[in-house]
């Protein structure tokens, strides 16, 4: 006769069994992928990492389009630049449903001297942020503004590690534990408590004739919707519109411009290059304009492919089928997930000619001039593409090329190298370096 604890055990090994051929006849309706555990799925293959080089690795074996479980769910992998061009092109109105994960839906309810560039960059790029969604801009001794960028950094520092990918997976069991989510929670209580007190000061002062902010035509659209028709504009959603312009504005184009910095540094006969240009054809003293780029098409291709070679985002943002589709031959049913690795696109030795080296060339012809390439897609396709891009493109090009124009980069004396590799945080960032910024 069995114990209670033999019978326990055989019904856990049952279970297991039972969960493990239940994943493979499910598998069997999707893209070809490595075969999932139960409980865990693919997590143990992949070690609980999820970094862009593992997925180029994986589709090497399975594919451009492979079907990954993390636990049981199922998420589609899109690799290489065909598969992420065609898999958000072709049908883009099928696959634009945005994933809310686990973490970030707990957290929507809750002088020539050496330099570190990192802090002056945020501030001033994240400036331009808080000029279109406040209406004003942060001193870079103002102490809210300190703040706003130590919560921040929590919170990107948190996406890249263990503990956010156990969150992720495993929510209901994390929510009772102490840990870095906790800390990162706290960070993002600080964004919105930030974000409620402006809309508090714009609700106090009245929406002007004129708006001057986001802010203002955000409450506007609010005070229009009081006729009593049903709206999704209201204070919360207005409070994470503000938390996710200011993330998203401030943290990727700092980071593309600090990698930008250390490039310079790394190779300085392109940073010369440039200098030359930009002195040639628009002088010491004339304002700089987006328009400019199109005159220096050097400094315009190394803007370029500081992107790609920089890809800060890595993987890219995971996409939910609306509708049952179709993609790349494969049937999809609604509420499938969809990951295209933007990486793999940026990186598609078909596409580049060097995609490991930092090459500028790739975005010029024998002739020197510019020249846009299908494969470059840092800001993603289709309809979920990034809402800023326009913003970004235009602060990458001014405040690189203004930066170049007034000062040479160096290493900072005793320094001999650099390092070009990745720390894996939210999005990727170089290691800390201290660089000379000498007047020209």
């Amino acid at each position: 006769m069995l114990t209670i604890s033999q019978a326990l055990v055989a019904l856990i090994v049952f279970l297991l069994v039972m969960q493990f051929l239940n994943l493979q006849q499910a598998s069997k309706r999707l893209p070809p992928g490595p075969v999932p555990l139960p409980l865990v799925g693919n997590l143990l293959q992949l070690k609980f990492q999820f970094h862009r080089d593992l997925l180029m690795k994986l589709a090497k074996t399975h594919g451009d389009i492979f079907t990954l479980w993390f636990g049981r769910t199922p998420i589609i992998i899109l690799n290489g630049f065909h598969a992420v061009k065609d898999g958000l092109t072709t049908h883009p109105e099928d696959v634009s449903g945005r994933l809310l994960s686990p973490f970030f839906k707990t957290m929507a309810q809750g002088k020539g001297k050496p330099l570190d560039p990192s802090f002056s960059l945020f501030h001033s790029i994240s400036n331009v942020i808080c000029a279109v969604v406040f209406g004003y801009r942060f001193p870079s001794e103002d102490e809210n503004f300190h703040k706003l960028l130590k919560a921040t950094e929590n919170i990107f520092r948190f996406g890249g590690s263990l503990g956010y990918s156990l969150y992720e997976f495993f929510p209901w069991i994390m929510d009772h534990l102490p840990g870095p989510h906790k800390k990162a929670f706290s960070s993002y209580g600080v964004l919105n408590s930030f974000a409620r007190e402006e809309i508090r000061k714009h609700l106090e002062r009245g929406t002007p004739d004129e708006p001057e902010d986001f802010i203002d035509f955000y409450l506007a659209e609010i005070e229009k919707a009081k006729d009593g028709t049903k709206s999704a504009y209201d204070e919360d959603n207005l409070a994470h519109s503000v938390i996710d312009l200011f993330l998203g504005g401030s943290e990727t184009t700092s980071t593309t411009l600090h990698w930008g910095l250390l490039y310079m540094v790394a190779y300085p006969d392109i940073q010369e290059k440039v200098q030359q240009e930009l002195d040639a054809v628009l002088g010491s003293s004339q304002l700089i304009c987006y328009e400019d780029r199109r005159k220096v098409p050097y400094t315009n291709a190394v803007i370029h492919e500081i992107q790609r070679f920089s890809n800060i985002i890595s993987v890219g943002m995971p996409r939910i089928c609306v509708k049952n589709t179709e993609l790349l031959g494969f049937p999809l049913s609604k509420g499938t997930i969809v990951l295209p690795n933007i990486a793999s696109s940026l990186y598609d030795p078909e596409q580049w000619k060097s995609p490991r080296q930092f090459n500028p060339g790739h975005f010029l012809d024998k002739d020197g001039n510019f020249v846009s390439q299908e494969a470059f897609l840092p800001f993603s396709a289709g309809h979920r593409v990034c809402l800023g891009e326009h913003l970004a493109r235009t602060e990458l090009f001014i405040f690189f090329s203004n930066l170049l124009r007034a000062f040479t980069l160096r290493l900072a004396e005793g320094v001999k190298q650099v390092n070009i590799e990745p720390v894996f945080t939210s999005t990727l960032q170089p290691h800390p370096y201290r660089i000379c910024a000498i007047p020209r």
